[in-house]
């Protein structure tokens, strides 16, 4: 998701992803490639010794107008350049790792860009697996050094739990106590 966070519990969705998010995206192709769970980690560390050039995937959406995105498109064709490889060697992997890697992170960097200069905004949170994602956030830091970049410390990366209790903290600190506690595994941010 792109969020443009103007307040504790004011938040304006910029973008989203329309079928598989980051993360699931990563866990299926790390599967793909024989890879165990979670995918993310596996996936980075296999292609530390691969070409993120050696394969030419799709960057889904980076030239629509809106922010939205979609990673199905980019697994699937990770998928079709697997199946083309009879027995697909280590160092095949390796470069088939690297280069989704590196197609992620520049659609992402890509998205964000876009949020930025629309919104006019010079800050940018990354959080959740894309944070504990070294390449992903050198991309970011490399490609954007004019933006101010936050990001949790990696070991507070994918625990959804500790941010669920900050946001409460925080809602309870601008006097929200809600009763009442319903559970919504899609909840819109408008209604938060």
């Amino acid at each position: 998701m792109l969020i443009n966070t103007k307040n504790v519990g004011e938040y304006s969705l910029l973008g989203q992803t329309r079928d598989d998010a980051v993360g699931e995206a990563f866990d299926k192709v790390a599967k793909l490639l024989g890879l165990s769970y979670p995918g993310g980690p596996q996936i980075e560390k296999l292609a530390l010794n691969g070409n993120p050039k050696a394969f030419v995937l799709p960057r889904p959406m980076t030239k629509d107008n809106h922010l939205d995105f979609s990673f199905s498109g980019l697994k699937t064709a990770v998928l079709y350049t697997l199946e083309k490889e009879k027995d697909p060697s280590e160092d095949f992997k390796q470069d088939l790792a690297a280069s989704f890697q590196e197609a992620v992170a520049e659609t992402l960097l890509i998205k964000s860009k876009k949020a930025l200069e629309s919104e006019g905004l010079n800050q940018l949170v990354v959080g959740g697996g894309v944070a504990a994602n070294r390449f992903i956030m050198n991309k970011f830091h490399e490609n954007l050094s004019e933006i101010d970049i936050f990001s949790p410390d990696i070991r507070n990366c994918t625990d959804n739990g500790s941010m669920i209790a900050i946001t409460g903290y925080h809602r309870l600190k601008k006097g929200h106590s809600d009763k009442k506690i319903q559970v919504r595994p899609r909840w819109d941010l408008s209604e938060i």
